[in-house]
């Protein structure tokens, strides 16, 4: 493995395993300003709330927060704002086909640096129903005890 391919997870989003099914994943880079990758390199985000959606044959991550540079001046970025993910317009096309599809939506999974870079994992994702939900903490609970084991 080079050094260009080294993986540092930021934040992961486990909320959506348990909430949803995904169906397909992508790995997309984000457009940040600078204060913006300071904080993520301290791990000052939340995207458990965020989505994405496409507009314009644009992707743009929605409700992600990350956090206010604590040294950063006047200039520093809004914790709220919408950020563009850069995919290729292949897989925006294709994103943009599997989200006309009733109860689909675009959901991310977890923010890493890939070597200097900062990449997003994105997922197409469905609604689990209750019961599914239930089948989840049911496998997670017996996993747990053959690990005890």
């Amino acid at each position: 493995m080079s050094d260009t391919d080294k993986i540092k997870i930021i934040a992961t989003n486990r909320k959506a395993n348990f909430e949803y099914a995904i169906l397909s994943k992508y790995e997309a880079g984000m457009v940040l300003f600078g204060t913006e990758v300071k904080s993520l390199r301290e791990a000052k985000v939340n995207i458990q709330d965020a989505y994405g959606r496409v507009t314009n044959d644009e992707i743009w991550l929605i409700n992600a927060n990350i956090n206010e540079y604590k040294f950063g001046n006047i200039n520093n970025h809004d914790p709220l704002r919408n950020r563009k993910l850069l995919l290729n317009k292949r897989e925006i096309r294709k994103i943009k086909q599997e989200l006309q599809e009733k109860g689909l939506t675009l959901v991310p999974l977890k923010i890493y640096f890939k070597g200097s870079r900062i990449k997003i994992e994105i997922g197409i994702a469905k609604g689990k129903k209750l019961y599914d939900k239930r089948e989840s903490i049911k496998k997670r609970e017996v996993e747990r005890n053959l690990n005890r084991i």
